[in-house]
């Protein structure tokens, strides 16, 4: 049946499509003629603010590039091969440890950590649906609807320094970083915490109802300025755009560009965050 609907709501315009979702999510009717809070200019922006170039930024093979030409390379994770089907994988030429995971969409992510031990069936099966759907319509977020899906599979970091990578997410707006949270355990939505601090690294009371806090204060990390530069650079001239980064062994690695955190349904554990964070978005009509 959850089938069924997904299908049928293909046909819904963008705008109907939005307001329905929001109001299934958020519990509460969505504003797009004098939208205020985040959720809501997100929502916005998913139907106003199109611009092709979107679409190379959250494809996540393209983006290196796009990136690299901007900030340089070195912050680039490198690449070791692009796919279009998993027959096309040549798993005994892969190294023993490596990620997996789709250009077009979130979720589509296999962990390889010894490549005697990965169950191959599972990560077969997860990759091909995920190369099957046009992440676009369960948000309605325009940037990936022409994004071609593609596997891509890159080198395996790992931080001696932590058990759990660590990714540094900041919420930029029009070149303007101004809070970020840090995350572990993405790879696993049902356990993973997360915690928000603002531009001077002090732990944030904004707080979010579907992840659980970290349960312990990080250090501030030695890029933290660098990422906070660097997400300035690559922010410029976007009403607001997350750029999320690893720091690993002390170096700084770039994660990728998100427009729409959760989709632009976030739910925070007090709504007056939605509100704040909006303010900090401007939309020119």
């Amino acid at each position: 049946m959850k089938e069924i609907i997904k299908e049928i709501s293909k046909i819904f315009p963008d705008e109907l499509y939005l307001k329905i979702k929001y109001f299934i999510k958020l519990k509460r009717r969505l504003n797009l003629k004098n939208p205020s809070a985040f959720s809501e200019k997100l929502q916005w922006l998913k139907l106003n603010d199109r611009k092709d170039i979107y679409t190379t930024m959250v494809d996540k093979y393209e983006v290196k590039k796009y990136v690299s030409d901007i900030i340089g390379d070195e912050y680039i994770i490198p690449t070791i091969g692009i796919y279009n089907s998993f027959e096309e994988i040549d798993f005994d030429k892969l190294p023993n440890r490596f990620v997996m995971k789709c250009t077009h969409d979130s979720g589509g992510l296999v962990i390889c950590k010894d490549k005697s031990n990965i169950n191959m069936s599972e990560a077969r099966k997860k990759i091909n649906n995920c190369l099957k759907r046009n992440y676009y319509y369960g948000g309605r977020e325009w940037p990936y609807k022409n994004v071609e899906p593609k596997i891509i599979i890159e080198e395996y970091m790992e931080d001696n320094n932590n058990i759990s990578m660590r990714d540094y997410k900041f919420f930029c707006f029009d070149g303007k970083p101004k809070m970020m949270y840090i995350s572990e355990g993405l790879e696993n939505h049902s356990t993973a915490s997360m915690s928000f601090f603002d531009m001077n690294f002090k732990l944030s009371e904004c707080k979010r109802k579907d992840y659980k806090l970290l349960n312990y204060l990080p250090n501030k990390p030695k890029t933290f300025e660098k990422m906070k530069k660097l997400s300035a650079i690559l922010s410029k001239g976007i009403p607001h755009v997350r750029v999320d980064w690893y720091e690993i062994n002390g170096r700084l690695y770039f994660g990728e560009l998100t427009f729409y955190t959760c989709s632009g349904f976030i739910m925070f554990e007090d709504e007056k965050w939605d509100k704040m964070i909006g303010d900090w978005i401007t939309i020119k009509k």
